[in-house]
């Protein structure tokens, strides 16, 4: 028994060593990557781009579905950005109240005849709109029966898409307008051919926002958002800006992803029955590139482009956070050949691994390490001086990491206007292992037992507050 004990012993202790050299290696990568983009960052090739007649096109892919509290606004958000070539393409997801009807009588829009080339499989496609407002000659309004996903509905936005780069974005997001500068700047600044680029998000709960446009940035009030926003910051800045020094970029998210078109549908566009279809996705177009033998980067900015509404709910944090990790478990099953397959080179060997081993077997590991510490407790077999110094080391280490990040992302960007804001959301981090990441385990284990069981599914809708008004400096509504 003794000799069991010192086993699992080893095995978590090699786990937490593990876990403890890659986020060293992730908060020095991260440093370097932000610092580079900082370099190459011109505003002098921004202008040029710009004003570009010949800029590469993008069409903006926005599905909606029961959006009629914000949809106008959105929309007009989305038609505003600088950028001389893009398109919007919204995709009405077969609304059951009169998103459709808003889009129709707000923007002046007419049914056309259409011939839909359907490269990527959705349902089916009932109709388009177009403005009879040559102002709003750039909208595209696609109208198709419910496919049960946010995948179906991107899907038919890239069959109608006309440009050779997709960005998909959820149509509540709130977009900088030089979102689409910053994300064509990095595929043109890059040696080998970018699939794919994304960007930093955060929660744009309790900001100030008018007409669809973000006016100050505000910490969110409700405590749960607040999480959110502190752990998307640390997500962005410190994982995948690590892992964009060595081209390692694990997932592009769905809120807001640019896309190279080609590569998307050769990989065969979103699948409709995955819960992670942008991880899924990302995953599936990096191994398409190494199958077909062709060099490629995925790639990221610090810089914030997106902000979107989170879940202020436990109800609807939990749904949202168990469907990301039945997302996650289907991803390693379906794609399960890539692990540490050299011919998947860095997906296989890195990428892929690291999701399996630290991201997907994480609360797996936590949860079992719980259970390990009771038995040692009621056996008496616990070494209370070395645990208690052990769970200081950790919590000061994870303390450590998210407010260097939110200190980083202050001092580089300053987005916050009010120091109190700043101050609130580091102090927020120290209660972050106590309330939000038990909250974020649970999730993750129920997620896995109902992907084990097979449980359906059933995508819940989020309510959209639609509370974000801009508010002058005494505090009354513009």
């Amino acid at each position: 028994m003794t000799h069991f004990i010192s086993s699992v012993e080893f095995v978590f202790g090699l786990y937490c060593l593990l876990l403890l050299v890659v986020y060293v290696m992730l908060f020095r990568m991260s440093w370097l990557s932000i610092r580079r983009n900082l370099q190459k960052h011109s505003s002098r090739h921004v202008q040029t781009l710009m004003e570009s007649e010949i800029a590469p096109g993008v069409s903006i892919v926005a599905p909606a579905y029961n959006e009629s509290v914000t949809i106008v606004n959105n929309v007009r958000s989305l038609m505003t950005l600088f950028y001389p070539r893009y398109e919007v393409v919204i995709v009405n997801d077969g609304s059951k109240d009169d998103t459709l009807a808003k889009l129709i009588k707000e923007f002046d829009l007419v049914a056309v005849d259409f011939l839909v080339d359907y490269l990527v499989p959705c349902k089916e496609i009932k109709a388009i709109y177009k403005s009879r407002d040559i102002s709003h000659k750039h909208l595209t309004v696609v109208d198709k029966i419910n496919g049960g996903s946010k995948a179906d509905a991107v899907n038919a936005g890239i069959n109608v898409a006309a440009f050779p780069y997709i960005l998909n974005t959820d149509v509540d997001c709130v977009l900088a307008n030089d979102t689409l500068v910053y994300l064509m700047e990095a595929v043109l600044d890059a040696k080998e051919r970018v699939i794919a680029v994304g960007a930093t998000l955060r929660m744009s709960n309790s900001s100030y926002v008018d007409s669809g446009m973000l006016v100050e940035a505000a910490l969110p009030k409700p405590i749960l958002a607040r999480f959110q926003e502190m752990e998307y910051i640390r997500s962005y800045l410190l994982g995948k800006m690590g892992w964009n020094y060595l081209n390692c970029i694990p997932n592009v998210s769905g809120g807001l992803g640019l896309f190279d078109k080609e590569i998307l549908i050769m990989a065969g566009g979103y699948d409709p029955k995955s819960l992670g279809e942008d991880m899924e996705m990302v995953t599936r177009m990096c191994m398409k590139m190494c199958d077909n033998n062709e060099k490629y980067e995925v790639k990221y900015i610090p810089q914030t482009l997106c902000w979107t509404e989170g879940p202020d709910s436990l109800k609807m944090l939990t749904r949202q956070r168990i469907r990301w990790a039945r997302g996650l478990m289907q991803i390693m099953r379906t794609h399960r050949r890539a692990f540490f397959n050299p011919s998947y080179k860095r997906f296989g060997l890195v990428v892929f691994p690291y999701n399996a081993i630290f991201e997907f077997f994480a609360p797996v590991m936590e949860i079992l390490g719980i259970f390990f510490y009771i038995y040692l407790i009621l056996t008496n077999g616990i070494n209370w001086q070395m645990a208690i110094l052990l769970l200081i080391f950790v919590y000061a280490f994870s303390v450590f990491l998210t407010s260097f990040s939110i200190l980083l992302d202050n001092y580089v960007y300053k987005y916050y206007k009010r120091r109190e804001d700043i101050v609130r959301l580091c102090l927020t981090v120290f209660l972050e292992p106590f309330i939000y990441h038990p909250i974020i385990v649970y999730s993750s284990i129920k997620g896995y037992i109902q992907e084990l069981f097979g449980k359906k599914h059933a995508w819940g809708e989020m309510k959209r507050k639609g509370t974000l008004t801009a508010l002058s400096p005494n505090g009354t509504k513009k």
